[in-house]
């Protein structure tokens, strides 16, 4: 049973983040022949303000 933990920063769509979670319960499934009905996948969204690179927040960008 496969889990897939996802992190990336606010801001795309309702859509967007649908149409990643097909893929990549689509690719783990063909690479690990788990069923997808078995594979669970988690999308965390981190605020831009609680998210940093190179000493500034993502929201000073």
């Amino acid at each position: 049973m496969p889990f897939v933990t996802i992190e990336l920063i606010e801001g795309r769509t309702e859509e967007q983040l649908k149409a990643m979670v097909a893929e990549v319960t689509e690719v783990v499934s063909r690479t690990t022949q788990a069923p997808k009905e078995n594979i669970h996948v988690f999308v965390e969204e981190l605020k831009k303000e609680r998210y940093a690179v190179n000493g500034k927040l993502k929201s000073e960008e």
